[in-house]
């Protein structure tokens, strides 16, 4: 806000403590302390009454678009973003898979749908195995290097002796 560094900063430490006296400068600096606050207090619910009256005039709404206008492409990638998530939301993927009940089983849209429920299942076995793969290759690789180390320290021990 002031711009003051460091330097001024203690520059005007010193001068307080001379002017003022080391027995009343903590008093000072809580009074000072209770002015800034009061001062950030009042700046915040001006600038929150601000926004609650751009809120209500359609500032927000002239300001949307006009960063549409300006900026074409970013809307448009909104737009999709906001369309893949509200498609994400309304698919299931909690292991489930889609709701089966909704479709004729015997239809051809019925026997995709339990088609795709099947590879989502695989998809999920087969990826759950290999993380579980991993995690044990990771694991006898890290008991490897434990072991090494061990063996390098007790080697060190024995040479010192």
């Amino acid at each position: 806000m002031f711009d003051l560094g460091w330097t001024e900063m203690l520059v005007v430490g010193v001068v307080a403590l001379i002017v003022v006296g080391p027995k009343d400068l903590p008093v000072m600096f809580r009074t000072v302390g209770r002015f800034v606050g009061k001062a950030k207090g009042m700046a915040r619910e001006f600038s929150s009454a601000m926004n609650d009256a751009a809120d209500q005039s359609g500032i927000k709404d002239v300001a949307k678009g006009l960063k549409t206008a300006t900026n074409p492409v970013g809307s448009a990638m909104d737009g999709v973003r906001d369309a893949a998530q509200d498609m994400a939301k309304s698919m299931d993927f909690a292991g489930k898979g889609p709701d089966l009940d909704k479709f004729d089983p015997d239809s051809e849209t019925g026997k995709l749908a339990a088609e795709r429920a099947e590879d989502a299942k695989k998809i999920q076995a087969a990826t759950a195995r290999t993380a579980a793969e991993r995690k044990a290759r990771e694991a006898a690789e890290a008991l490897a290097k434990a072991e090494e180390a061990e063996a390098a320290l007790k080697s060190d021990d024995e040479s010192k002796s």
